[in-house]
């Protein structure tokens, strides 16, 4: 069926545009009438030439996610039927691949498939938990609270893994940027320095002839040098992608002095968040949590999930095997068990997160508080130690003159 794309003048004489599945451009001119929208034009929408490329379609960000299951929730809340909310969703769409993956949902809709269902066919879009927590909307019949519990935990674990990005970036682009201009120096700056001084004769000072030497090896083994660097990053990416590897790695951020508390607040604060989230929409707990340990983004805390989700099986409460892991703080398993007792685990869970959300937010700004004039020192002990080693000979000379 074509699309077409419109323009006109809605309520109040206010211009508005879209785009619309129809027929015909009448069927167009009759829907928009029905929708108190009278059009001024109409045409039908060339196609694009690359719809069927893949990698050159735009993808489809969480904060399209985010705004089309805020927006779902509120037509789903006024009454609407949700093949209408769909179609309405999909016609003000701008992202092309998500429109196109709405017109599939649609269809699946159309043809007797719940929305859990419609949505599973898109797991990088829809994860688990997503599609988890809409079967459980669809089968209570609260599919519009459920859509709204889901777009605020999908903002706020978003505005969290922004946090924790940018904590992380500053240090490593300081980093880059220092090898980049120690790099420069060394094969570049030197060298005209060095011919300089072989003009001059005598001996060169110690930390200038170390710079010197230095130079010599970089600048006779970038290649190598560069070659290694490559090898090195590719090494370790594939040794990440093993399941030892993952293991390791994790295990040895989580215990890193600065950046693993920040990691260890921001894991409680993840986990504590979508427990109390699918918990209160009413999916179960052994469900939920093999939900959760796939979406911790780190193996250590994923096993210990998994080893709090065969004690439930078990017969044990949450908090017991939360304990034995050694991951989770001893006052998240306190005020877990406190949960358990009182009958309100999931009102619990949220208390927790909302308590660690700020605790990541102290944390890093505290991680910046203490990044920042280390940075400063390494790139002044860095760049300033070879300018000085260079500049030595010199003041050596002016004294003897």
């Amino acid at each position: 069926m074509p699309v077409y794309q419109w323009r006109g003048r809605g309520r109040n004489n206010a211009a508005t545009k879209g785009e619309m599945e129809a027929s015909t451009e009448q069927e167009v001119r009759t829907r928009l009438q029905r929708q108190g929208i009278t059009p001024e034009k109409v045409k039908k929408k060339p196609k694009d030439l690359f719809e069927n490329v893949s990698f050159l379609q735009p993808t489809v960000k969480e904060q399209d996610v985010i705004v089309f299951a805020r927006q779902f929730s509120t037509m789903i809340d006024a009454g609407l039927p949700i093949i209408q909310c769909l179609d309405i969703l999909q016609s003000q769409q701008e992202n092309p691949t998500f429109k196109k993956m709405l017109k599939d949902i649609k269809g699946s809709v159309e043809g007797g498939e719940t929305l859990a269902e419609a949505l599973k066919k898109y797991p990088k879009q829809f994860d688990a938990l997503f599609v988890n927590m809409v079967a459980a909307g669809e089968a209570g019949g609260i599919l519009d609270v459920i859509l709204r519990r889901l777009s605020a935990y999908m903002e706020k674990a978003a505005r969290l893994k922004a946090q924790i990005k940018g904590a992380m970036t500053y240090p490593i682009v300081t980093i880059i940027i220092a090898i980049v201009v120690v790099a420069v120096i060394l094969v570049f700056v030197i060298p005209v320095f060095q011919e300089m001084f072989s003009t001059m004769g005598g001996a060169l000072p110690a930390p200038t002839q170390a710079v010197v030497h230095l130079s010599e090896f970089v600048k006779g083994n970038i290649l190598w040098i560069i070659i290694g660097l490559v090898l090195f990053i590719f090494a370790f990416r594939r040794f990440y992608k093993t399941e030892k590897g993952r293991e390791v790695i994790d295990d040895l951020m989580l215990k890193m002095p600065v950046i693993g508390i920040l990691i260890r607040k921001s894991a409680v604060a993840r986990f504590t968040r979508t427990m109390g989230t699918m918990l209160a929409s009413g999916v179960a707990i052994l469900e939920a949590l093999d939900i959760v340990a796939k979406t911790a983004d780190n193996k250590t805390v994923e096993k210990a999930i998994y080893h709090v989700r065969s004690g439930i099986a078990e017969g044990q409460t949450i908090a017991d095997p939360l304990s034995e892991t050694g991951v989770f703080p001893p006052m998240v398993c306190q005020m877990i068990a406190v949960g358990e007792s009182t009958g309100a685990i999931d009102a619990m869970m949220e208390k927790i997160a909302d308590f660690y959300e700020e605790e990541v937010d102290q944390a890093v700004d505290n991680m910046t508080a203490l990044i920042e004039p280390f940075m400063l020192v390494f790139l002044g002990v860095t760049i300033g130690g070879l300018v000085i080693a260079m500049y030595l000979p010199i003041f050596k000379m002016a004294g003897n003159l």
